[in-house]
């Protein structure tokens, strides 16, 4: 550059000297001020990397396809609710993983999650703590129960999005996660508590170009786990379609095949999961959910035990900062597949709640619910005395609030 500069001063002097004998005085002018505004470019440009041809635009753009941004991010969800049946050990019915201490302050949910994004590169890691891990990775060794979300993925096109991915994400099934506060309502339904939250292996994924479609097959290590029962060797498999039709539905079917026992006793497990949701106007949404699964009774039997759950939940925002919702579910499962109570009759509950959020800024939300359950079969929720009731009513109160922020090495 510098050499160019140098040339350019001297052939300004050689046209200086030439020009006035050779050409005007508007001439002249005019091809000095060329010159000037050449040298100027040129000094501002010195320093700048530019592709020398289209090999080289074509290397910096593949480079670009595994450049990303790193992003870090926190949740935290502190809650109170109260039992009115006072359960003697502050616990809410068995089936309750989420949202189920009672009469205590205490934190449902809290993360700290680093996350990787490039076009054909991304990774996650989240560490958690809180009453939902303790109940939903009881089984887990070790630090294993402090792991949210851990996993790495890359897009096998360069074109189109098909990622595959390994290592442990959030399920597959169903609408309703850990995230209360990406949830329509305080605490979980008993259909959401009921199926995996999260799980882990390896999965594929397809998402057309317009975003309507996504299509994923997942190889799993078990219904809800991390790491794999004891005994049992057999994978799990799911898969998961989605589409929206439009801007205001969308529709999602999830299946789930495989066994949560050892080889010894090795029942097959068949689930699936079907919900729509619709957004019917900015104001009112609705979202309904129906799930059915079967389970052999006994290894290599071709008799099943069945259970099924619908679920309807209703919004409504009045105001920008204001939302209230109501929930009417239901959850079958006279055999104890899922939700064993050693009665004569089984688990066949209804649920009931209404759910008033407030919410000052984007990111920080209140949220009050009262909630009833009603086992219209057997007497199966304990009280403080002793004894058993038909009828589970309880309050919840919830402050969320999450953060996110790109470091400033990240920043691009």
């Amino acid at each position: 550059m510098k050499k160019f500069v140098v040339t350019a001063l001297f052939a300004f002097a050689l046209l200086s000297s030439f020009s006035q004998t050779t050409i005007s005085p508007a001439e002249r002018q005019a091809l000095i001020e060329q010159i000037k505004r050449e040298i100027l470019d040129s000094l501002r440009n010195e320093g700048v990397e530019k592709p020398k041809d289209a090999v080289d635009s074509m290397r910096i753009a593949r480079q670009n396809q595994w450049k990303g941004k790193v992003e870090f991010s926190g949740y935290v969800e502190a809650y109170y609710q109260y039992d009115f049946n006072q359960p003697q050990d502050g616990n809410r019915p068995a089936f309750v993983y989420s949202h189920h201490r009672h009469n205590e302050i205490n934190i449902n949910l809290a993360y700290l999650k680093l996350a990787y994004n490039a076009p054909r590169l991304r990774a996650n890691l989240a560490v958690m703590l809180g009453t939902y891990a303790n109940a939903n990775l009881a089984a887990e060794p070790g630090l294993l129960k402090n792991i949210y979300e851990a996993n790495a993925g890359i897009n096998l096109s360069k074109k189109k999005q098909v990622w595959l991915e390994g290592g442990v994400f959030m399920s597959h099934i169903g609408f309703e996660s850990a995230v209360s506060k990406d949830c329509w309502t305080v605490t979980r339904s008993m259909q959401a508590d009921n199926m995996p939250y999260f799980e882990s292996g390896v999965k594929l994924t397809y998402t057309s170009d317009n975003g309507k479609l996504l299509v994923s097959g997942l190889v799993l290590n078990g219904w809800q786990r991390i790491q794999r029962q004891s005994g049992n060797s057999l994978p799990s498999f799911g898969w998961q379609v989605q589409g929206k039709p439009n801007d205001k539905v969308l529709i999602n079917s999830s299946s789930f095949i495989g066994a949560d026992k050892p080889d010894s006793i090795r029942q097959m497990r068949y689930f699936h999961d079907l919900y729509v949701i619709i957004n019917a106007t900015d104001k009112f949404g609705l979202a309904l959910s129906f799930d059915v699964g079967m389970e052999q009774k006994a290894k290599g039997s071709k008799q099943y035990n069945y259970w099924y759950t619908p679920a309807i939940i209703a919004r409504y925002v009045p105001i920008s900062q204001l939302t209230l919702a109501a929930r009417v579910e239901y959850y079958d499962d006279k055999n104890g597949v899922i939700i064993a109570t050693g009665t004569p009759n089984g688990f066949g509950t209804l649920g009931y709640s209404l759910n008033l959020d407030y919410s000052p800024v984007s990111n920080a939300l209140f949220r009050v619910e009262g909630k009833l359950l009603h086992s219209h079969s057997d007497a199966i929720f304990a009280r403080k005395d002793g004894s058993y009731t038909q009828f589970s009513p309880s309050l919840a109160v919830s402050f969320a609030y999450s953060f996110g922020f790109m470091p400033a090495v990240a920043k691009q």
